[in-house]
């Protein structure tokens, strides 16, 4: 089925009566479709996010995109997706940052607080530059979401790099998740282990910046993170982990796309789809706590 026929089909159900009546709109099923390629990637690829401790990280290059954009805009291409600049220097920065990370001495969390701290630096400086060529609610979509800015090109983005990351994923999971739980082990297994690594981050770093129209530089690394964190509460298996992290994503994704729509509200697709996630990952923290199905050893 075409992107075409199935908007048409989609509009068809919401005109209906089937599915909500904001998907009658174009832009609602650009969203939606973003929404449904969105949740799955950064639930499955989450997992390994929080097994390796990888939090931090990705919240420092969902930041990092901020300076790419900036970048972008200053080297002239489109601000609604400047996604040269915005891949380049994402890339750039996430393998710099793997690969000092040993061969300084200092911890991870501290040298990704640097290099944090100077990308966010540089960006705001080229952004004071920038002041009177761009208009600040385009930087209110960078930073947060705008369901209402998804194009065909950035439609076209996510679905490219699902289908990599989807690939690889599926491919590679088992040796990521092996790498992640006794890298000595893997290397003993003949697993090339700093390969692995930076594969691994690269990405990371690729999802989130194809999912920055939908949940904002701000917040992308928090989607990556939450429903995983949510997920590793309640599982009691390696393959429930996923299946739920996948789940929690996607659920949060589409709900927090179509509540502000439905009811009219002025919060950002990010926001909302972040406050869905972080309402699930109360209720697993509570179910852990009152119910003793939950409380076993978890993935």
């Amino acid at each position: 089925m075409s992107f075409e026929a199935f908007r048409q089909w989609v509009q068809s159900l919401a005109e209906a009566g089937w599915l909500p009546a904001s998907l009658g709109w174009g832009f609602a099923v650009n969203a939606l479709l973003a929404g449904l390629i969105t949740g799955p990637m950064l639930g499955s690829l989450g997992t390994l996010v929080v097994i390796r401790r990888h939090a931090f990280f990705a919240e420092a290059v969902g930041h990092a995109a901020l300076t790419g954009v900036a970048i972008g805009i200053l080297a002239g291409e489109p601000y609604t997706g400047p996604y040269g600049a915005l891949f380049g220097y994402c890339i750039l920065f996430t393998l710099a940052l793997e690969y000092l990370r040993g061969r300084t001495g200092l911890s991870a969390d501290t040298l990704i607080g640097v290099f944090l701290s100077m990308s966010l630096a540089l960006g705001a400086s080229i952004l004071l530059i920038l002041a009177g060529r761009i208009n600040v609610h385009i930087l209110e979509n960078v930073l947060f979401g705008s369901i209402l800015t998804v194009n065909g090109t950035d439609l076209a983005v996510l679905a490219i790099v699902g289908i990599a990351v989807t690939a690889l994923s599926a491919v590679l999971y088992n040796r990521f998740m092996i790498s992640s739980f006794h890298p000595a082990l893997a290397q003993v297994r003949g697993l090339p282990v700093r390969t692995l690594d930076y594969l691994f981050v690269v990405l990371v770093t690729v999802v989130t910046v194809a999912a920055l129209k939908i949940v904002g530089a701000v917040l992308v690394g928090a989607l990556l993170v939450i429903p995983a964190a949510a997920a590793r509460i309640v599982a009691r298996s390696l393959a429930g982990f996923w299946w739920l992290s996948v789940g929690i994503a996607t659920f949060a994704t589409l709900t927090g796309i179509l509540i502000p729509m439905e009811f009219d509200l002025p919060v950002p697709s990010g926001a909302a789809i972040i406050l869905v996630a972080g309402t699930c990952f109360l209720i697993c923290t509570t179910l852990r706590a009152l119910m003793p199905a939950f409380r076993g050893d978890t993935a």
